[in-house]
C-alpha cells in the first residue's frame, strides 16, 4: 500500500501510557463475571464487546466513569500512529467527496490510540475487544498490539490488511451517520436474540462494503493500492469471519450465534463495495442474499 508522504489526520488522539484505564463500569452495575462473558463472546463470536455488554445490562450503553486527561498528539517517529494517522486521513478524504456528492457533510470521527484499557462513551474498553467504533462519542479506539495479533495469531498479516481494519470501523461511522446504527439499536428488547445478531450480521456486512467503497475511492484518486494488497484484505476478512472465529477456537460452528458474518460473506461484500464504489452497493438489509 503507497501510504508514505501522504496526508496525515490531525484527528487522532494517543492515549497510550496516559494511564487512562482501569475505570469503573456505569449504567446498570454490570459486574465482572458479566465483561467476562462480554471479552470470550468477543474473541469467540467476533462480535465488540461494548455490544454485548449492552445486550446484557438491557439495552442501555454502559458508561465509564474515568476522567481522561488532555489529548496528546502521536509521536513523529512512531510509525504505527504515522500509518493508521494516515489511512484515517484517507478515509476523510474520500468521505467527505462521497458525502459532498449526495449534499451532505461528513463529520470527521477521532481515531483514539490506547494501551490496555480507556474509558469511551460506550464503556470501558479493553485491548482484547479488538478495534471497535463507539456511536456515543463518535470514536474509533485501536490498540495498535491488535495489528500483530492480526498477523500472528490470525494469519492476516499485511499493510492493507490493516487499512481494511480502520476503514471497517469507519464504516460503522458512516453507518452512525446516516442513521442506521440507531435503528439496529431500536430493535434490541424487541426481537429474539438470534434475530438481532441475523441484524447484526448484516450491519458488519455493510461496514465491510463501506470499506470497499473507501478502497475504490482512494485507488481512484490517490493510486494506493500495490500488487498484493487486495489479497490481503480479502484474506483478513476470511480470517475473521464468525465461522473461521469459531473453528479457531475450537468449538462448533453455530450459524444462529454469528454477528459478522461468513469468511465468504465478509469477503464478498468487501469485493461489492471495492467493485462499485458506492453506498447503494452496500445495502445488505434489502439484500436477498448474503
Amino acid at each position: 500500500m503507497k501510504w508514505e508522504g501522504n496526508r496525515q489526520s490531525d484527528n487522532v488522539e494517543d492515549r497510550r501510557g496516559s494511564g487512562g484505564g482501569g475505570g469503573l463500569i456505569g449504567g446498570r452495575g454490570i459486574g465482572v463475571g458479566t465483561i467476562v462473558i462480554a471479552l470470550l463472546g468477543g474473541w469467540i463470536f467476533g462480535v465488540n464487546p461494548l455490544t454485548i455488554l449492552g445486550l446484557l445490562s438491557g439495552g442501555e450503553s454502559p458508561m465509564a466513569q474515568v476522567q481522561q486527561g488532555p489529548a496528546q498528539r502521536p509521536p513523529a517517529d512512531d510509525v504505527g500512529a504515522r500509518f493508521v494517522s494516515t489511512v484515517l486521513a484517507d478515509t476523510e478524504d474520500v468521505w467527505t467527496q462521497v458525502f459532498s456528492a449526495g449534499g451532505a457533510n461528513y463529520s470527521k470521527p477521532k481515531l483514539v490510540l490506547f494501551s490496555g484499557v480507556t474509558p469511551t462513551g460506550c464503556g470501558t474498553g479493553q485491548a482484547s475487544m479488538g478495534p471497535f467504533y463507539c456511536p456515543g462519542d463518535q470514536k474509533v479506539y485501536i490498540d495498535l498490539s491488535f495489528y500483530k495479533t492480526l498477523r500472528d495469531r490470525l494469519g492476516a498479516p499485511g499493510d492493507f490488511a490493516q487499512a481494511y481494519v480502520v476503514a471497517h470501523e469507519i464504516g460503522h461511522h458512516v453507518q452512525n451517520l446516516l442513521g442506521i446504527s440507531e435503528k439496529m439499536d431500536s430493535l434490541r428488547g424487541r426481537v429474539s436474540q438470534t434475530e438481532f445478531n441475523a441484524m447484526s450480521v448484516r450491519l458488519e456486512l455493510q461496514a465491510d462494503c463501506l470499506a470497499g467503497v473507501w478502497a475504490n475511492h482512494a485507488q481512484a484518486s490517490r493510486q494506493i493500492l500495490q500488487s498484493g494488497d487486495i489479497e490481503e484484505a480479502m484474506n483478513a476478512a476470511a480470517k475473521i469471519g464468525d465461522d473461521a472465529l469459531q473453528r479457531s477456537a475450537g468449538g462448533a460452528v453455530v450459524p444462529d450465534s454469528f454477528t459478522h458474518g461468513t469468511s465468504a460473506q465478509r469477503q464478498r461484500w468487501f469485493q461489492s463495495g471495492l467493485q462499485n464504489g458506492s453506498i447503494k452497493a452496500c445495502d445488505t438489509f434489502a439484500s436477498r442474499q448474503l
